[in-house]
C-alpha cells in the first residue's frame, strides 16, 4: 500500500481523521459518463456520520447523457476506502471518490461508469473464470504554452504554440532563440535541454505520490511537447481511480507553471498522437492465470482472453476510442496500433506481449485504447470481452511478429483493422453488445445512451466546415 494512500474503515474513522487534521473541505468526487470528473465541495462542519452513509443528493439532469429534468435527484456515496488529499487546493480539502445511486437506493446507478467498473470486477468473480483484474496504463500527453481556440460560424480555427515545437525552430525570441529542440518524431528521448520538461513532469510524479498513487518514472515521448508518467498496475477500479487521479494533476501542475496540457489524440498533424496502452491480467487464488507454456509463454486461457479482445475490438474502440480526434491517431505510419492483430514484443500490433521472465509478468498489453476513454468503462469493457473470448474458448488464430506497417498490400488484406471513424464505432457497438450485458454489467440503457451523447460529438464535427477544405475547395 502506497504510504500516502487513505481508507477508512468507518465514517467515524474519517470524521477523527478530519478533526485531529483539521481539514477544513470534503471534495464529492464522481465521473461522468464521457470520463470528466466532477466535484462537489462541502465545508466539513456539514458533513457529519449520515452524510457519509446516506450520501449527498445533486442534479443529475445537468451531467450529460444522465437523467432527465423531471428525474433529476441523484445520491453521491462517498467510498470511504479511496480518499485523497487535494494539493491544489488553498484550504485543506480532502477528495473522496463517489459512487452515484438513484435516492432511496444504495444500487450503482446503470450509467454511473464508476459502479460499472465495480460491477465488472464482480462479474468476473461469478463466472469463477479468476478473481482479479490487473490493469496497467499507460497515459501519453501534450504540454503546450498556449492554445486559442475559435468555434465562431464565420472563424473556425486552433493554434497551439510550444517551445519545443519544431515550428518555432526559426522563431525570433526576446531572451533569443536556444535551438535546442526535439525534431518531428524526434522526442524519445534525449536528455536535457532538447527535453525541457523534465522538471514539470518530476513535480506531476511527486504530486501523485502524494495523492496515493504508486508511481514509477516518467520520460519525453516521442512528439515534441509529449510526456508520460509511469504509474504502478492495480485492480480494474483502483487503476481507472488513478487515472482520475492522473489528469487532475497533470492538468493542475501544468497550470501552476503557466502551460496547457491536453490528453486529445492527436492535437498536431504530422506527428504522433498519444495513446493510453493497457496492460491486462487475470488472476485466481493468487496465481496468475495467463502464464503458460504457449505463444510467448502464455496460457491458453490469456490467448482465449486475447481472441475475446480481437473479436470485439470494433466494438470496444466506441469505448476504448471515444472521440472524433481518437480517428486521426488510429492511421498507419505514426505507431498507433491499427491492426487487430497480436505478437510478442512487436508494437505494431493491437494486442502486444511484453517481455517477462517470471509467471506474474505475463500479460497482454492493448494499444489501440487513447486517454480520452472513461476509464471505467474502457476498463470494464475490454475484460468482458476478455472474459467472453475464454467463456467461447475464441483463439485468436497465429500471432504475427512481421512488421505490420511493412506488409505487403496481399498480406495486409488479410488483417483486419480497427475502426477508422467513431461513427463506425458506435454503429459496431450497436451491433455487439451482447458480450458487455452479461451479468447486467454494462446495461442497454448505458450502451443506448453512450451511443447517443457520442453521436452528437460526431454530428457537431460531420457538419463543421473545416479549415482544411477551405484551402481545398474554397477557389475550386
Amino acid at each position: 500500500m502506497n504510504k500516502y494512500a487513505l481508507s477508512f474503515k468507518s465514517s467515524a474513522d474519517l470524521l477523527k481523521y478530519i478533526e485531529e487534521q483539521d481539514v477544513q473541505y470534503i471534495d464529492f468526487n464522481f465521473t461522468d459518463l464521457r470520463g470528466k470528473w466532477q466535484h462537489s465541495t462541502f465545508r466539513c462542519g456539514y458533513v457529519d456520520k449520515d452524510v457519509l452513509e446516506t450520501g449527498v443528493f445533486f442534479d443529475g439532469s445537468s451531467i450529460a447523457g444522465w437523467r432527465a429534468i423531471n428525474e433529476s435527484d441523484m445520491t453521491l456515496i462517498p467510498d470511504l476506502n479511496k480518499v485523497t488529499y487535494d494539493p491544489f487546493s488553498a484550504q485543506k480539502t480532502l477528495k473522496i471518490f463517489c459512487d452515484v445511486s438513484i435516492p432511496g437506493s444504495r444500487e450503482g446507478y446503470g450509467r454511473d461508469p464508476r459502479s460499472v467498473a465495480k460491477a465488472a470486477e464482480q462479474y468476473l468473480k461469478k463466472t469463477g473464470l479468476g478473481d482479479t483484474a490487473f490493469f496497467g496504463p499507460e497515459v501519453e500527453f501534450f504540454i503546450f504554452d498556449s492554445v486559442r481556440i475559435h468555434t465562431d460560424m464565420n472563424h473556425v480555427s486552433y493554434e497551439v504554440d510550444s517551445t519545443e515545437g519544431p515550428y518555432n525552430s526559426g522563431r525570433d525570441y526576446p531572451t533569443g532563440n536556444m535551438g535546442h529542440r526535439p525534431g518531428v518524431k524526434g522526442g524519445y528521448f534525449p536528455e536535457a535541454p532538447v527535453d525541457s520538461l523534465s522538471d514539470i513532469r518530476s513535480e506531476m510524479l511527486t504530486v501523485l505520490e502524494s495523492m496515493g498513487v504508486s508511481v514509477e518514472k516518467h520520460h519525453h515521448e516521442v512528439a515534441p511537447s509529449q510526456c508520460e508518467l509511469g504509474i504502478r498496475f492495480s485492480t480494474l477500479v483502483s487503476s481507472a481511480d488513478n487515472i482520475q487521479i492522473y489528469k487532475h494533476v497533470v492538468h493542475n501542475v501544468a497550470h501552476s507553471y503557466g502551460k496547457t496540457a491536453t490528453f486529445m489524440p492527436k492535437p498536431i498533424f504530422g506527428d504522433n498522437g498519444s495513446g493510453m496502452h493497457v496492460h491486462q491480467s487475470l488472476w485466481k487464488g493468487g496465481k496468475p492465470l495467463f502464464a503458460g507454456n504457449g505463444y510467448a509463454d502464455l496460457s491458453e486461457t490469456a490467448l482465449y482472453y486475447i481472441g475475446g479482445i480481437l473479436k470485439h475490438a470494433k466494438a470496444l474502440n466506441a469505448f476504448t476510442n471515444p472521440t472524433t480526434n481518437s480517428y486521426k491517431r488510429l492511421v498507419p505510419g505514426y505507431e498507433a496500433p491499427v491492426h487487430l492483430a497480436y505478437s510478442k514484443n512487436n508494437r505494431s500490433a493491437s494486442c502486444r506481449i511484453p517481455y517477462s521472465t517470471v509467471p506474474g509478468g505475463k500479460r497482454v498489453e492493448v494499444r489501440f485504447p487513447d486517454p480520452l476513454a472513461n476509464p471505467y468503462l474502457a476498463f470494464s469493457a475490454m475484460l468482458m470481452a476478455g472474459l467472453d473470448g475464454i467463456e467461447n474458448k475464441l483463439h485468436p488464430g497465429e500471432a504475427l511478429d512481421k512488421d505490420l506497417y511493412h506488409l505487403s498490400k496481399e498480406e495486409m488484406a488479410k488483417v483486419p483493422s480497427a475502426c477508422g471513424s467513431l461513427r463506425e464505432a458506435l454503429t459496431e457497438l450497436a451491433a455487439d453488445h451482447q458480450f458487455l450485458v452479461k451479468g447486467n454489467v454494462f446495461t442497454k440503457d448505458l450502451i443506448d445512451a453512450h451511443i447517443a451523447l457520442k453521436m452528437e460529438e460526431t454530428e457537431r464535427t460531420e457538419r463543421s466546415p473545416h479549415p482544411v477544405e477551405y484551402s481545398m475547395y474554397y477557389s475550386s
